[in-house]
């Protein structure tokens, strides 16, 4: 609808539903009795403090997670079926495919058998050791048996969901081997979680310029005044310029065995990407037996601020000062992030600004608010 109906500026944003079809599906197997524990028992609360750390305390996933089965120092590792893979999991957990259109326009199909000239499917699975409400996997192509590494049509997908969902609260993640991918079987994460993620309030500072003659739109800021070393992609002229950029700065990171978590945000309008070295900081044994006890690993959800504990004491005494503490040890060096940084701009097609003005440099991040409805240009087949 046009012309004073739906884009009116004061209309109401809109119920996707994607948003309906996934929350429904998922409290259907919830129903059914299909997760490992009941994440909506989990005690969650804000840290007290300037940024706000969100902090659960989910003993079950502790206890019931699957277990790494891969080499934790190699970013690149080949699929081995004989470990677990996505193949593997019940008919009952899978909840729909969800695919790229080709017009411009979402469509909704009730049934659509795979049979033996179909393309591989990409389907939204219930995470079966849930964080939050509504936590699915996204698995491009999933009898294609791809290994956990980032290409440039998986990362377009994943954009893809994130506008399809069309909620700012609903986040999608994604975590290279080396930096907690638990699974060598190419998935991305997303929940829904009612509240601004501590990384969506920090500050930036924009640091890219445009390499060459074409302007695509694509804004590159560093983070500042948070734990944890990041860069973050917004803007774009296409979802596709955007798109491209982050997927082949996290193609260079993957090949050059530098672990990485992804955090895509606002609707898929910004992108956070954060290089990390914890887990070489464990081989290596340079993290603090404190810290070690704690057994969290920080993967995408805890690295944007919001922790995921295992222990009550851990979680009662969690304070602003600890989980700073620990997602300072994720980080990269200034002079290691510096370097990287670099790297992935130009694998992005971007270079550094030099001599950047404060004033027009620093930008405070806006907590997520419920935006109109977007375009779209999906297919989603039940």
């Amino acid at each position: 609808m046009e012309n004073g109906g739906l884009n009116s500026p004061k209309q109401q944003p809109q119920i996707c539903f994607l948003h309906n079809l996934l929350l429904g599906q998922w409290e259907d197997r919830m129903s059914r009795g299909l997760f490992r524990y009941d994440v909506t028992t989990c005690e969650t609360r804000i840290i007290p403090g300037r940024c706000g750390f969100i902090a659960q305390l989910n003993e079950g996933r502790h206890l019931k997670k699957r277990p790494t089965e891969f080499r934790v120092d190699r970013v690149l590792q080949a699929f081995d079926e004989g470990k677990f893979n996505f193949t593997k999991v019940g008919q009952e957990e899978v909840l729909f495919r969800f695919e790229q259109g080709h017009d411009n326009k979402s469509e909704f199909f009730p049934s659509a058998p795979v049979t033996a000239d179909s393309t591989s499917p990409s389907i939204v699975a219930i995470n079966v050791s849930p964080i939050e409400f509504g936590h699915v996997l996204l698995i491009p192509r999933v009898l294609d048996c791809l290994p956990q590494r980032i290409d440039h049509e998986s990362f377009l997908l994943a954009l893809h969901m994130a506008k399809e969902a069309s909620d700012p609260f609903f986040r999608i993640g994604y975590n290279s081997l080396g930096a907690f991918a638990t699974i060598n079987h190419l998935h991305f994460q997303a929940y829904y979680l009612a509240l601004p993620f501590p990384v969506e309030k920090a500050p930036t500072r924009r640091i890219m310029t445009v390499k060459g003659m074409q302007d695509q739109g694509v804004i590159v800021s560093r983070l500042l005044n948070y734990p944890v070393q990041g860069v973050v992609f917004e803007g774009g002229n296409t979802m596709q310029n955007l798109s491209d950029s982050v997927a082949s700065s996290c193609i260079y990171l993957q090949n050059n065995n530098i672990p990485f978590n992804v955090l895509i945000a606002d609707c898929g309008n910004k992108i956070f990407l954060f290089p990390q070295c914890y887990a070489e900081k464990q081989a290596l044994g340079k993290v603090s037996q404190e810290l070690l006890e704690t057994q969290v690993n920080p993967a995408v959800w805890e690295i944007s601020g919001h922790i995921v504990l295992k222990r009550r004491k851990d979680f009662e005494d969690a304070s602003e000062t600890s989980a700073w503490r620990l997602l300072a040890e994720v980080s990269l060096s200034e002079e290691s992030f510096r370097q990287v940084k670099s790297y992935i701009l130009e694998a992005a097609g971007f270079q550094e600004k030099s001599n950047t003005g404060e004033e027009d440099s620093i930008y405070d991040q806006l907590s997520p608010k419920p935006i109109s409805h977007l375009p779209k240009n999906c297919v989603v087949i039940h």
